[in-house]
C-alpha cells in the first residue's frame, strides 16, 4: 500500500515531497535523488523557477532547455485555469491523465516527504522539508504561480484504497501550505495517483513511493493575464 507531509490505512495511496529526490519519473519527466533531511529552501526554488536559475548538485528540473519553458500554449493555459481551485477527488481520470502530460514539460521536483504507514500523516522526519517547500513557494521567485500537488502511494493494497490514500495525502500537504504559510489555495491543484505512478517499479513496497511531487504548472506571470 502505500504511504506534501493525516491517518490509518483501510485499502493505500500518496507521498509529498521531502528527500528531493528527483530521478526518471515515468509520468512527470526527470528528476534526481536527495536525502530527505538534506532538501533546502533554496534547492526547492532553483528547481521549480524554471531553467534561467542554476541547478543545485543533485538537483534537476523535468525536462531541461525550451522543455523546462515552454511557450505560451493557449489550450494548456485554458485548461490549468479550468482545474484551478477544484477539489481533488472532484478531477477524472482523463484529467489526472492531462495534468500528467503537461507536468512533463514544466520544471518540477520529486520531493520524498513521507507519511506514516497505511496513513495520510505526514511524517515528522518529513517535516523539516514541507517547511521548507512552505518557504520555497512564498518566496519572491514562486509566489503566485499555480503548482500541482500529487500524490503517491506504494503497491501494497488496492488500487481504489491507493488512490484514496494518495488523493488524501496530496490534500494533507495543501492544508499545511494554505494554514501555516498562507499559500492561496487555488495555486495548489492536489491530484492523486495512487500506486499507478511508482517511483521504484523494482521494488513496489518500498518507502520511496509514497511521496508528493510538486510542478510548476504556469508562472505568475502567464496566471495574471
Amino acid at each position: 500500500m502505500t504511504a506534501p507531509k493525516i491517518s490509518t490505512k483501510a485499502p493505500g495511496l500518496t507521498g509529498l515531497l521531502v528527500a528531493a529526490s528527483l530521478g526518471m519519473f515515468a509520468s512527470f519527466g526527470i528528476t534526481q535523488a536527495f536525502a530527505a533531511e538534506d532538501v533546502t529552501e533554496d534547492q526547492i526554488v532553483r528547481a521549480l523557477a524554471g531553467p534561467k536559475k542554476p541547478l543545485t548538485r543533485g538537483l534537476s528540473m523535468a525536462p531541461p532547455s525550451e522543455e523546462a519553458a515552454p511557450a505560451a500554449n493557449p489550450q494548456q493555459d485554458k485548461f490549468l485555469q479550468s482545474i484551478r481551485g477544484r477539489s481533488t477527488r472532484s478531477l477524472s481520470t482523463a484529467e489526472r491523465e492531462e495534468i500528467a502530460a503537461v507536468a512533463k514539460t514544466r520544471p518540477n521536483i520529486d520531493l520524498e516527504i513521507t507519511f506514516d504507514y497505511n496513513s495520510a500523516n505526514i511524517s515528522q522526519k518529513s517535516m523539516a522539508s514541507v517547511q521548507a517547500l512552505g518557504r520555497a513557494l512564498t518566496s519572491a521567485d514562486l509566489k503566485g504561480s499555480t503548482f500541482v500537488v500529487a500524490g503517491h502511494t506504494d503497491a501494497v493494497g488496492a488500487d481504489a484504497y491507493n488512490q484514496d490514500l494518495s488523493e488524501r495525502r496530496a490534500d494533507a500537504i495543501k492544508r499545511y501550505l494554505v494554514d501555516k504559510f498562507g499559500i492561496a489555495g487555488a495555486d495548489l491543484v492536489t491530484v492523486g495517483y495512487g500506486k499507478s505512478k511508482l517511483k521504484d517499479p523494482a521494488q513496489p513496497r518500498a518507502e520511496v513511493n509514497r511521496r508528493v511531487q510538486v510542478v510548476n504548472m504556469q508562472s505568475k506571470t502567464a496566471a495574471a493575464k
